[in-house]
């Protein structure tokens, strides 16, 4: 087997990847972070739509989503930049993140004197950092040092025979060798929540389980409304998924058949090995942030329908199990597993191949979604804007 060898942290953690972060605290800063990083080759921009007009929990979600993009040990060095007014202080966040070690910095828009001068003064120290981040080199580590995340989305039947079984059999081999592997969208366990349950680590927290399957499908049912015109997806329905239950035995082979660990709530980082659950919504994007901001370096993404999403931190592994998929989209899926589906090759040998590229990937291979430029960012909200 090959050996890894990623970028070492101060706090020891290793990245796969080595980014400089430019990062918004709020919506009102976007457009001056956007310009900072399109000075810095090879910067990545993190931009969204909150920071401000939040409270409680929900405001804390977020605080705690952006600093574990910052902490994630694929970013080597951030860059916080804030407008001065608004709740998530950009001077607090730095220092947040700063905690881990790496470098970190921010500007502030209001008092920086405006826009221009904020973008000329965080150019000037991105590319100190960048130049920091040139001198690294990669070096060993273990799969114990490894956070592995699990993603589906454009499900079909497909994908509960093949991408998804696939993908599980490679979660187990991560979780023997010492690594974590992360299963989000709680929604997608709805219907399957007894079987997970029936896995965890001890009584109490297989009752956990099947509690926060209860959180989740209350809270939908205090909107008034039937989820299931959202999930299972009209692209699900069309891909020959007729039920939730259905798509969630399908969606929980990403798993794999190791013990669960733990249960985390969104953007909280794994205390123990092995499988844990987060908390996520079965949004794509926001699932995928969820489990970026609690330290996985690399995502399998498993997709019947097929999708191009990347993300700006992580590479994103792209597996398909339908051949008209493949077909259409290869340019943006990594791994064609419906080789199966059409009887020239076994799961077993799919699974050599993903866990081969996977290991290459972790190793600097860039993935399809990273060649393509896709770096889709959102979090997630408990609760309205005031």
């Amino acid at each position: 087997m090959k050996e890894l060898l990623g970028y070492w942290r101060q706090d020891n953690q290793v990245g796969i990847r080595n980014h400089l972060l430019i990062v918004s605290s709020v919506v009102c800063a976007n457009r001056a972070t956007e310009l900072i990083a399109e000075a810095i080759p090879g910067a990545i921009p993190v931009t969204h739509q909150h920071g401000c007009a939040q409270i409680g929990a929900d405001m804390e979600m977020v605080f705690r989503t952006l600093e574990g993009i910052g902490k994630n040990p694929n970013v080597g060095a951030v860059l916080v930049v804030g407008l001065g007014c608004e709740s998530i202080d950009a001077a607090d966040l730095a220092s947040r993140i700063g905690e881990s070690g790496k470098p970190v910095d921010f500007v502030s828009i209001q008092k920086d004197g405006g826009t221009a001068q904020t973008v000329e003064k965080g150019i000037k120290k991105a590319k100190k950092m960048a130049e920091y981040l040139g001198m690294m080199k990669r070096e060993p580590f273990g799969w114990e040092k490894l956070i592995l995340g699990t993603e589906c989305g454009g499900s079909d039947t497909t994908s509960g025979i093949v991408a998804n079984p696939v993908t599980g059999r490679v979660a187990d081999r991560v979780v023997n060798l010492g690594g974590t592997v992360i299963l989000s969208e709680t929604t997608e366990i709805i219907g399957a929540e007894h079987i997970m349950a029936k896995r965890a680590a001890t009584p109490e927290l297989g009752q956990k389980i099947l509690e926060l399957i209860n959180q989740v499908e209350r809270r939908y049912m205090r909107l008034g409304v039937d989820f299931r015109g959202g999930n299972p997806s009209p692209g699900n329905v069309k891909g020959g998924l007729t039920t939730l239950e259905e798509k969630s035995l399908g969606a929980i082979h990403k798993a794999g058949t190791s013990t669960v660990q733990e249960i985390l709530v969104y953007a909280q980082r794994p205390s123990k090995k092995g499988l844990v659950i987060m908390d996520t919504p079965g949004h794509d994007v926001e699932s995928m942030t969820g489990m970026a901001a609690g330290g996985s370096q690399v995502i399998i993404f498993t997709t019947g329908r097929g999708t191009p999403t990347g993300y700006p931190i992580c590479p994103v592994i792209k597996i398909t199990g339908n051949p008209q998929t493949w077909k259409q989209m290869g340019d943006d899926i990594d791994i064609n597993a419906s080789t199966a589906i059409l009887g020239k090759e076994t799961l077993a040998e799919i699974e050599e191949k993903l866990f081969s590229y996977l290991i290459d990937v972790i190793n600097g291979r860039l993935t399809k979604s990273e060649v393509m430029g896709h770096k889709e960012f959102g979090i997630t909200r408990i609760s309205m804007s005031l």
